[in-house]
């Protein structure tokens, strides 16, 4: 199988990454998972196609640090994982106090990603206000490197198994912020995102929440949800070809990001076959 990859060093100063939101869908064997597939071998034939994935089980609850090496082992050397970060944190805790359950998240088994470790997303829920002072304390409390992320690691308590605490190397570790409460629209949050050099993501919702596309760090994180309704339907040639420009100049010598895009309209089977048309138009 030949690889479609999106690496555009040679022509524009940001790399390109684009992929789905998680690749375990039933409703995608038979479809863009050929007829016959084993579903452990449904990673690999994601990996061949695309430059990414973002691994939204860890959303819902603490994975397993052999299953973290496994993805790792499905997937070519120049693969990129993003992360979603646990909503124990950001929905539960509502980023009051949080210290203890980062330490379980990332002692869970996120370094076993090595070099493919990708950007955290922070995903906050839609009735989360902008609380600045909030905020900049759980930004404080972020690891920047591999390192950072082992030192809060080692914190961890009972609830993970087998921890995985072992940097590797050390190497820059970027966080994103997705947000959807009308409440930050406020200028003051791109301006914190930028004094704690986080990014941003530009969340396409079907029109259910704020849309943002400040630029505030070196990555501009892409979440397409639908573009009617919520994780249904597909982005058409238009709207894909209005994508494609705005990461081209988000990625040009203008702007010099990383950009990384997933797609999210899962439920009618588009996501994969969005992205790879997306993918085409950028080669």
């Amino acid at each position: 199988m030949r690889r479609r990859t999106c690496g555009y060093r040679d022509e524009m100063a940001g790399a390109v990454r684009i992929g789905t939101s998680g690749w375990a869908y039933k409703s995608w064997r038979g479809d863009f998972y050929p007829k016959g597939l084993r579903q452990r071998d449904e990673l690999a034939h994601l990996a061949g196609l695309m430059s990414s994935v973002e691994i939204n089980g860890s959303f819902y609850s603490l994975q397993r640090a052999s299953s973290y090496r496994s993805w790792v082992e499905q997937t070519p050397e120049d693969f990129v994982f993003a992360v979603k970060g646990s909503r124990y944190v950001t929905h539960l805790l509502q980023l009051r106090e949080p210290a203890q359950a980062l330490a379980n998240f990332f002692a869970s088994g996120v370094l076993e990603l090595r070099h493919k470790l990708g950007p955290v997303l922070w995903q906050l829920p839609a009735r989360t206000r902008f609380d600045p002072d909030r905020l900049a304390a759980f930004f404080d409390l972020l690891p920047r490197t591999t390192k950072a992320v082992a030192e809060l690691a080692a914190d961890h308590d009972e609830r993970v198994k087998d921890p995985a605490l072992d940097p590797y190397d050390d190497r820059p570790v970027r966080h994103v912020v997705e947000v959807r409460h009308d409440s930050f629209r406020d200028p003051a949050f791109p301006a914190l995102l930028r004094d704690h050099g986080i990014g941003l993501v530009v969340s396409d919702g079907a029109g259910e929440w704020v849309v943002l596309d400040d630029v505030t760090s070196d990555v501009v994180y892409v979440r397409l949800h639908g573009p009617e309704v919520l994780y249904h339907g597909g982005y058409d040639d238009a709207l894909l070809d209005a994508w494609a420009d705005r990461v081209r100049h988000w990625s040009g010598d203008a702007v010099g990001a990383d950009v990384y895009v997933y797609f999210d309209n899962d439920a009618d089977r588009r996501a994969p076959h969005d992205a790879l048309a997306l993918m085409e138009r950028l080669r």
